[in-house]
């Protein structure tokens, strides 16, 4: 690390928030780039991956959408083969939707090269020292998300400006 850096005084961690949010949010949006299914969509097969079966009930209200909004993506998916449907053993009113091994395969290779474009990325521009200290980094990141995961909530003693989220 530089040991510049180690004598200025830290940042404020709200000016360190705004610059982590749109630092990770710009890699991730560059990452997708390379992905053939749209956000939408993969996210429904993520989560069917990450949670298992769901409803399209539980499906919209984990992604904060209305019914019909999801079901609109649940019958695209559907008929694109990457989903299927079942009875609710506890409900048979109720539809339980599975990834099949086509939404399986699409969302693994969406991940598969979205891993290949960061490595590339770090490829070229990172050496060794870089490295470490990006693994040091994605240990703090994984502490910070740790503690929101964890309950952790906004205090409301600062004042946010929500446009810039």
């Amino acid at each position: 690390m530089n040991d510049a850096l180690s004598n200025e005084p830290a940042p404020l961690s709200y000016e360190l928030a705004v610059r982590l949010r749109a630092v990770v949010g710009t890699l991730v949006r560059s990452a997708r780039t390379v992905d053939q299914l749209a956000s939408v969509p993969a996210a429904v097969l993520g989560l069917l991956d990450t949670r298992g079966p769901m409803t399209t009930a539980d499906l919209a209200a984990t992604r904060g959408v209305r019914h019909q909004t999801m079901a609109a993506t649940v019958r695209e998916l559907t008929e694109a083969g990457f989903l299927a449907s079942r009875p609710d053993p506890g409900d048979a009113r109720r539809k339980v939707l599975t990834l099949t091994k086509a939404g399986k395969k699409a969302l693994g290779a969406d991940r598969r090269q979205r891993v290949g474009v960061l490595a590339d990325a770090l490829e070229e521009t990172l050496d060794e020292e870089d490295r470490r200290a990006l693994v040091h980094a994605l240990d703090l990141i994984d502490r910070i998300s740790s503690s929101i995961q964890g309950g952790h909530s906004f205090s409301g003693e600062r004042e946010f400006n929500t446009g810039a989220w």
